[in-house]
């Protein structure tokens, strides 16, 4: 067994209130398993947001009544929920409650789309798979269970097995996205992918008040802080923040140009501290400072 990978930490989907879980956990590389069992038949919510693929398998599960959110997916109200499997891919939002109608048992994969579980010149990591919802495939059923018996089996033969149940079950779920495949590669990838691309650039954009961080950014497109500093560069012709400070600076030329917001005002909303803040950066940029830019666009 392996320890997590050391950029993002343990995966796992949180409960609330936790008491009332029972985890049995195991790790290979590039994947994680858990197994979960409810203790108490009370009320109870969960969360999970993370740079890692999760695939569900509810052995046992039935409420009176709750609620599933899924990233991308319609809300969900279903009751019946035993046998049934949910795939989360790595960066959409799942949360949900409910309350129990059984003691829930269920199993949880985390798979690193990054990991070594896939040779990386199939582009496992460029795929973007489409989240499921309360769904059965007998395929990825069967696998899922027999990675589920090497949760207690924690040794050197059975780490090799997970490993390959593993690798099948990242195909499994190629095929269940259609059987896409990732884009060709050609020597050395050093740029982020088209997809990678455009969710940064709608996070940057979102967040044009906010101070952003590098790992947030990575973990967003599942690399690593080193490597997404290094691709975004590539994508983008700048670093990710000197971007986001271009992104700023447009925003606030949008302002003086439409607007007669003064200039505090409009450094404030845009995140700095004060309006000398915005004017460094925005000469930095620019060339010229806010108040000479206002003056000719007007």
């Amino acid at each position: 067994m392996n320890v997590p990978n050391p950029d993002f930490g343990t995966p796992r989907v949180n409960y609330t209130p936790p008491h009332i879980i029972q985890r049995r956990v195991a790790a290979w590389r590039g994947l994680w398993a858990e197994t979960i069992e409810l203790t108490q038949s009370e009320p109870y919510e969960y969360d999970f947001h993370a740079p890692f693929h999760l695939l569900i398998a509810a052995e046992r599960s039935e409420r009176y009544e709750g609620e599933t959110c899924l990233e991308g997916l319609p809300k969900s109200y279903q009751r019946e929920l035993s046998r049934r499997m949910t795939f989360v891919p790595a960066g959409r939002r799942f949360r949900g409650w409910q309350k129990p109608r059984v003691l829930s048992r269920v199993n949880l994969f985390y798979i690193d789309p990054r990991g070594p579980l896939l040779d990386p010149e199939l582009g496992f990591d460029t795929i973007e798979l489409k989240p499921q919802l309360f769904f059965f495939d007998p395929d990825m059923w069967a696998t899922a269970l027999k990675l589920k018996a090497q949760i207690t089996a924690p040794n050197a033969i059975s780490s090799r097995y997970a490993e390959a149940l593993g690798a099948v079950l990242c195909h499994e779920l190629i095929r269940l996205n259609g059987g896409a495949k990732a884009p060709r590669r050609t020597g050395r990838q050093t740029g982020l992918a088209p997809w990678q691309q455009k969710r940064i650039a709608d996070y940057i954009e979102t967040r044009l008040d906010a101070r952003l961080t590098i790992a947030d950014m990575a973990a967003l497109v599942h690399l690593s802080p080193f490597h997404f500093s290094r691709a975004f560069k590539q994508s983008f012709g700048m670093p990710p923040h000197r971007y986001h400070m271009m992104r700023r600076v447009e925003a606030a030329k949008t302002l003086l140009n439409a607007t007669s917001t003064p200039m505090t005002e409009i450094a404030l909303q845009l995140g700095f501290s004060e309006a000398s803040s915005l004017s460094a950066g925005f000469r930095r940029v620019t060339g010229v400072s806010p108040s000479a830019y206002r003056r000719v666009a007007g």
